[in-house]
């Protein structure tokens, strides 16, 4: 199998070893596939902890809708962040935020792989 490690060199432990998880069955071509696609469509942590820095500054919720959470960043837009509180929330669990939706990802580029 392909080393994950030099093809998506930017994934840390927790979705390292989801993603590994995912290409087990996986032969090296769809492995190097997935890689390619999954590298493009995935959601950097670090990105998300800057949009959501910039609900700070009056444009509360950003990070939702780059996660693809559009009823929540509507809410976000609309109430302040909810009043900042979920937007600090959101700084300190945006690790978090982008493994989840980092895992979906993953899950429909493997379906898309394997199909």
């Amino acid at each position: 199998m392909a080393n994950l490690l030099t093809l998506m060199p930017n994934l840390d432990s927790d979705e390292m070893f989801y993603v590994q998880t995912l290409v087990k069955e996986m032969n090296d071509n769809q492995v190097q596939q997935f890689a390619t696609i999954y590298n493009s469509r995935r959601k950097d942590p670090q990105t998300i902890l800057l949009l959501t820095l910039i609900g700070f500054l009056g444009v509360a919720g950003v990070h939702r809708f780059v996660l693809d959470q559009i009823g929540m960043g509507l809410l976000y837009l609309f109430t302040g962040g909810l009043c900042l509180i979920g937007t600090i929330v959101d700084l300190v669990n945006y690790k978090r935020l982008s493994l989840e939706y980092n895992q979906k990802v993953a899950r429909q580029v493997a379906g898309m792989v394997t199909a």
